[in-house]
């Protein structure tokens, strides 16, 4: 099989002090717990145990009471870990940064209406350009920005939206550059929660959250106003491959100069903020999500329009693929996970379990190393309880993520395949259908359960008409092919604060 990738901008060398800012306040990850006494700490995404020197829980709690993180060489290296494992997030201080600091970079094409909206949101901004790529009227583009006092730059050639801001960017002389989609329409204050990050001199990037513009009136503006691609949901978080934030949309994000170097891969029309958000991460620029900062945007409600972007979205699967190989699978399962649930689907319940129970005590085994517990004695408490939760609550759990692999990605092959065999129907359809729902309980959307489902299942089958496609045009299967592993937790390093281990199943 065969990938043409294209030519990719260069990026900016990364980041040369690897150690926290001293004074960043952290408070801990929702997920994030104290165990052991606060000897143990566990969270982040995928799942760390980290075992604490005194010295470093110290640190913790004092962190997690709000005293900022001291001028310690070893505290700052400690803080970081954290930070960049998800267990912690930040909390900059007002710095700074202002709005004379960052050059606002918005494409366009064809969308005057759009961008006048977009513009009216800018006007405090002292440096934005319009790049117009190419669009049918650029007259009526430049009047829209030079009304708005934006400065205009035209483009020949369409090139989409990834060479319209490398135009942009190539023109900024800003420490900060902010892109943003013509469709978006920024409020007051929409900078104030993300310029504070850049304190930190590791960040290259930060995302707020998207949101829509205006509340949902048809059942489709409704279910996209709750579930859209491009919200990350109500929880910060670092942005890399694998965690619980693995990308996030170029529709508003806000860069340091420096580290976007080339800027986006321009041979890539879909995808080509994911793919740049994780050669950010690939370079050691951290990518951070927050969601206190909130950018309104004006959701595509049309479901021809709607539909045709979700296809779209799914075409750039395989080109991500083959740029960032195994970070865009529709299933990661470790090996014990995927055993019991074949045992499952065979029939063989009772199998299943004793694989699962294997599985967990394999796992305490191995977190005993780091609790610094005797195994197997039923006194090692937290080693069999942390087990307990990861292992067994993980096999668990991972129905909901196979259900939603078969409905995104594998449909075409299970639908023939429950149509052939007749005990395959009810569980198929109990895995697909589990999902949406409790999507639906875990949101509470403006929309009964029936049609949320129906369109969460529609939006899952055009994601996945354009994965197939994308992965016939570029003669790959990789995209359709699940990553399994073993459950395991890394070899136990030393540290200055003491041993860690990272789950590795993301299940």
């Amino acid at each position: 099989m065969m990938i043409t990738a294209g030519p990719v901008g260069a990026l900016g060398p990364g980041p040369e002090d690897e150690l926290a800012p001293a004074g960043l306040g952290l408070r801990p990850d929702p997920g994030s717990r104290l165990m052991a006494g606060g000897t143990v700490l566990v969270g982040g995404s995928p799942v760390r145990v980290l075992r604490l020197t005194p010295s470093g829980a110290r640190h913790v709690a004092g962190w997690w009471s709000g005293t900022p993180v001291s001028d310690n060489p070893r505290a700052r290296a400690l803080a970081r870990r954290l930070l960049d494992t998800g267990i912690a997030h930040p909390e900059p201080g007002g710095g700074s940064w202002g709005p004379g600091d960052v050059t606002v970079v918005v494409p366009v094409r064809d969308r005057q209406a759009e961008l006048a909206r977009c513009l009216a949101g800018l006007a405090d901004m002292p440096r934005v350009i319009v790049v117009d790529d190419s669009s049918a009227d650029p007259a009526a583009i430049a009047r829209v920005a030079s009304g708005a006092g934006a400065q205009i730059l035209h483009r020949s050639v369409n090139g989409g939206p990834g060479a319209a801001r490398n135009t942009g960017l190539a023109a900024a002389d800003t420490p900060l550059v902010a892109f943003l989609d013509s469709d978006c329409v920024p409020g007051p204050g929409w900078l104030d929660a993300l310029l504070p990050h850049f304190a930190d001199p590791a960040l290259g990037a930060v995302a707020p959250r998207i949101v829509p513009d205006e509340p949902g009136h048809t059942w489709l503006a409704r279910y996209e106003g709750a579930s859209s691609t491009l919200d990350m949901g109500a929880r910060a978080g670092i942005v890399r491959p694998g965690s619980r934030v693995p990308y996030v949309p170029g529709a508003a994000l806000v860069v340091r100069r420096v580290a976007a170097g080339a800027g986006f891969a321009e041979t890539m029309r879909v995808g080509e903020d994911v793919d740049f958000v994780w050669r950010l991460a690939a370079s050691g620029w951290r990518v951070r999500y927050e969601p206190t900062a909130a950018m309104r945007h004006q959701h595509r409600v049309r479901l021809r329009e709607w539909f045709g972007r979700r296809k779209d979205y799914g075409t750039s699967a395989a080109t991500l693929e083959f740029r960032h190989p195994g970070a865009v699978r529709p299933l990661y399962l470790s090996a014990w996970t995927a055993l019991a649930w074949l045992a499952a689907a065979a029939g063989r319940p009772a199998a299943g379990a004793a694989i699962t129970g294997a599985g967990v005590a394999v796992l305490a085994r191995r977190l005993a190393q780091v609790t610094g517990e005797d195994w197997p004695r039923p006194t090692a408490r937290t080693a069999w309880s942390l087990a307990a939760r990861l292992a067994g609550g993980g096999t668990v759990a991972a129905g909901r993520p196979l259900g939603s692999a078969i409905s995104r990605t594998w449909w075409p092959v299970a639908l023939p395949a429950a149509v052939a065999v007749r005990r395959m129907r009810w569980p198929l359809a109990a895995l697909v259908l589990t999902p949406p729902l409790l999507d639906w309980l875990d949101r509470r959307p403006p929309l009964d359960p029936a049609r949320y489902v129906a369109a969460r299942l529609l939006d899952d089958i055009g994601y996945s008409l354009g994965v197939w496609q994308g992965c016939a045009e570029r003669r790959t299967v990789r995209p359709l092919l699940p990553k399994l592993g073993s459950r395991h937790l890394d070899t136990p390093r030393a540290n200055s604060a003491g041993t860690m281990m990272s789950s590795g199943d993301r299940s």
